[in-house]
């Protein structure tokens, strides 16, 4: 990381450790994000209520629950991007490395560099797969150079597929090339987190399991967060779940076997085996 990002990411975050506790007891780590009493609204109508929650270091937190309870507000609050929302309201804390995100010296721009985001349709910008790569890195003012253009690739697992042909478009790109790009371009700024809303709900099957072992992998380097309705895909990727529920209720937060195998709450049980939701 350049002098120059380093001096501007340190206006976003501190990096004090903090240890995490789920519902389901206290684990070793260091949480890098967490939620304190978070209301959200759009307008008059609630969208999250009282949401309380530590995501730790390096694992993969997932977020399950009906269309509309919430969850992808949960996680566009963790980098503002509700901030772009003309009608949310937003009530408690976000914690990032132990600063409050919504803290009046923090420049939202600089956060979501530490904090990236991969949409769930595929987002390349109409440029080569190259300049895509690069885009964030430009923006910095930060130096491109070849080798972090294949390494990020690399990373995403991308760079076998398309390193003969970086000065095409990236819209000739299927879908799941697609999307691999965007996590490209979304690591080659070299974040601590990294957002995902839904970011397999639009392929198929071969390309969702691409997508999947990417997301294992890049746990080992990041801090990884995603919102999913495949109940299948969290059991299979996360080492966390946090259950929402109708109203933006966060009804359950731990181990995702345990979630899985033996929740604590009831409604959460009926929504994992299909009873309601």
């Amino acid at each position: 990381m350049s002098e120059q990002t380093e001096t501007t990411s340190s206006t976003a975050a501190q990096r004090p450790e903090v240890n995490t506790e789920s519902s389901g007891g206290q684990f070793e780590g260091k949480t890098v994000l967490e939620s304190r009493d978070l209301d959200v609204y759009y307008g008059e109508t609630q969208a999250l209520q009282d949401v309380s929650l530590q995501i730790p270091e390096k694992q993969v937190t997932a977020m399950i629950g009906p269309s509309g309870c919430g969850k992808s507000t949960f996680l566009r609050c963790l980098n503002r991007m509700n901030d772009l929302v003309d009608t949310a309201h937003i009530e408690g804390d976000v914690f990032f490395n132990g600063k409050n995100i919504y803290a009046d010296d923090v420049e939202s721009v600089a956060l979501r560099r530490r904090i990236g985001m991969v949409f769930q349709h595929p987002n390349p910008f109409p440029k080569t797969i190259y300049d895509n790569v690069a885009y964030g890195l430009r923006v910095q003012n930060n130096e491109v150079t070849d080798d972090i253009i294949e390494d990020s690739l690399r990373r995403a697992a991308l760079w076998d597929e398309v390193k003969d042909q970086l000065d095409t478009s990236a819209l000739d790109l299927s879908g799941g090339q697609q999307q691999r790009l965007c996590i490209a371009r979304a690591i080659a700024v070299d974040p601590d987190v990294i957002l995902m809303d839904e970011p397999a709900s639009a392929l198929d099957p071969i390309a969702t399991s691409k997508i999947e072992d990417l997301i294992e992998e890049l746990a080992e380097e990041y801090t990884v967060v995603i919102v999913t309705h495949n109940m299948q895909q969290a059991a299979r990727i996360s080492d966390k779940t946090a259950v929402f529920l109708t109203g933006g209720e966060l009804v359950e937060f731990d181990d995702t076997n345990k979630i899985f195998e033996n929740p604590e709450n009831q409604r959460v049980e009926d929504y994992i085996t299909g009873k309601f939701g």
